[in-house]
């Protein structure tokens, strides 16, 4: 059996949202913005690149679908997910559920709801499952619960 060595080491921080799953959430949210894109892999017209560095960007009043890097600066962005929702974005993440992590319990447990994907999803064009659980995180719009964003600490 040949493993697929990238999935088990820290190579890349990016992995490439299988299109099955960006197609079922996007039936069901019709996403407008895609956060953490790359010209070859935008899931939505509307993207933002690492050169347009979508945590600098306004997310408001989009339909946002997140698949952030996932080494050290996934905090900035599930950050940026949960504060971009209490400014009226609707943010859906796909992330590798961390449940023991600060930015876990500070933001992702503040979500709207989370789904967890049973098994291990393929990511880009791997024969082979990532070495980590997955889920998915909503943060839905609320307004009417807005936080100094800039000065939230994990």
């Amino acid at each position: 059996m040949k493993i697929n060595k990238g999935l088990f080491t820290s190579q890349t921080d990016e992995w490439e949202t299988p299109q099955h799953v960006f197609d079922k959430l996007n039936e069901e949210f019709n996403f407008t913005l895609d956060v953490c894109a790359t010209e070859e892999n935008a899931k939505c017209k509307q993207y933002f690149t690492k050169e347009t560095d979508g945590l600098l960007q306004q997310w408001t009043p989009n339909r946002c679908f997140m698949n952030p890097p996932y080494g050290r600066q996934i905090k900035e962005w599930i950050k940026k997910a949960y504060c971009a929702s209490q400014f009226g974005a609707l943010v859906v993440c796909l992330i590798p559920a961390r449940t023991d992590t600060r930015w876990w319990h500070r933001f992702v447990m503040e979500s709207s709801e989370i789904r967890f994907i049973k098994g291990r999803l393929k990511f880009g064009k791997s024969k082979q499952g990532a070495p980590f659980p997955s889920c998915i995180v909503i943060f839905k719009p609320d307004p009417s619960n807005t936080p100094n964003c800039k000065s939230v600490q994990f």
